[in-house]
């Protein structure tokens, strides 16, 4: 049989019902799990053996969607944590440890940004942030003997400009690090960062994989690729016996599996950021009709989008969908037709207008989430990127008057009469 299209993925990957099984993933809603024999949970605790003895750890519900996650990304392996901002920090955390250093762009998420610049610096690790349009020779001069990855977001949130994979990919394997490439926004059904080149993918499923605000969750993905042992001496918690697992050499003893393999027993293991199995559940029923919902949000925010480009009220617009987008070449060459129903704009008469104008919206709710069934929009110089510098904000390309608009899933032309009867009192 030929290889399943994404739509079919969503729907059988990760779980297999055998005769006479649920037909639906269960939920293990348990705690813990029964062994007969001392030695068998202590073969567990050694590695020798697979299987569940604590949900801080692993639990049969989550590792079925994770499974499903990593096959629509095609990788190798996958973890669900508790939410995006877990998975983006076990995702370096899990090969940077005090004095490391690492790259990351500045257009990121600005709670991902905090968490880099501001919390992850107390711990002794440095990120630099870079432009992502500089030239690869500037890029390069940010490297140190001590960088361990580059970090970057497939569809930056709330600027919606596209990452370049291919060329930070090609940067980072030069200097012998992996790419790490948060897909939130294009999830698998519009990019796959993978085939260009990431090594390490990561997701809020918050957000359109969950599809309806229902549950908080984030995933990890490996693609398997990097070649750790070739790289011993810069990664030696992959490379180097673990005591705390009586001298276990994850590359060694896991293989391709060895990234994924350490971020669930050793960092789930201590720092306990599990998905619930209530939320893992809820998740994989909105990765079932992912690739439906994703392409209804994309069509809806293209027409909406649109329709802001030639009102005369509205200052700028950028969606990478349309021509006129600073990313819509890089669209082209990354996103399979469509790059997510997220865009922003502008209104002539700066911030305290745009705010004026939020604030008249019926439909679209003011809130901080986005890509979910709900149009919803938000001002990030005041919301989500708040604590950032007016220089920092500038850095992230995040001006005074962009509005974050999240197209849901309610009628286009509904939308727009709700955007038009906001413009006409102001």
């Amino acid at each position: 049989m030929r290889e399943t299209s994404i739509e079919t993925k969503c729907i059988h990957e990760g779980y297999k019902p055998g005769n006479g099984e649920a037909r639906q993933i269960p939920i293990y809603q348990s705690t813990t799990f029964k062994y007969d024999t001392s030695d068998e949970m202590g073969q567990l605790f050694d590695l020798e053996k697979e299987g569940y003895f604590y949900t801080r750890l692993q639990n049969p519900t989550n590792d079925a969607v994770a499974a499903k996650i990593a096959a629509l990304e095609g990788g190798v392996a996958a973890m669900l944590t508790s939410s995006g901002q877990a998975a983006n920090f076990f995702a370096v955390f899990n090969i940077c440890e005090a004095g490391d250093h690492f790259l990351a762009s500045s257009s990121i998420y600005g709670g991902t940004f905090n968490l880099f610049t501001v919390t992850m610096k107390k711990m002794g690790i440095e990120c630099t942030i870079y432009d992502q349009n500089l030239p690869e020779e500037e890029i390069n001069k940010l490297f140190k003997p001590n960088t361990k990855c580059i970090f970057g977001e497939t569809i930056t949130n709330p600027t919606v400009n596209i990452f370049d994979i291919e060329k930070f990919a090609g940067i980072a394997h030069k200097h012998g690090v992996p790419l790490i490439v948060d897909n939130t926004f294009a999830t698998p059904v519009n990019c796959q960062p993978i085939k260009f080149g990431a090594d390490i993918v990561t997701h809020s499923t918050t957000k359109y994989m969950d599809g309806h605000a229902v549950g908080v969750g984030g995933c990890i993905v490996d693609s398997g690729n990097f070649d750790w042992m070739a790289h011993a001496d810069k990664y030696p918690g992959l490379t180097q016996p673990d005591e705390s697992y009586h001298g276990v050499t994850y590359a060694k003893h896991f293989g391709k599996a060895a990234y994924i393999s350490k971020a669930t027993v050793q960092l789930m293991r201590d720092l306990g950021c599990i998905q619930s199995p209530q939320n893992a559940f809820y998740l994989n029923m909105g990765l079932e009709s992912l690739p439906v919902r994703v392409r209804q949000h994309c069509s809806s925010a293209l027409a909406i989008a649109k329709y802001l480009e030639s009102h005369d009220k509205v200052a700028w617009v950028n969606y990478p969908d349309l021509e006129s987008s600073e990313s819509h070449e890089l669209f082209e060459k990354y996103m399979s037709g469509a790059s997510c129903g997220v865009l922003c704009f502008g209104i002539k008469g700066g911030r305290e207008t745009c705010v004026k104008f939020m604030d008249t919206l019926k439909l679209a709710n003011i809130e901080t989430h986005v890509a979910d069934s709900k149009t919803c929009l938000l001002h990030p110089a005041s919301h989500t990127h708040r604590q950032m510098t007016e220089e920092q904000l500038l850095e992230a390309g995040v001006a005074p008057d962009l509005i974050r608009f999240s197209v849901g899933l309610e009628n286009p032309e509904d939308i727009i009469a709700d955007l038009q009867q906001a413009f006409d009192q102001i």
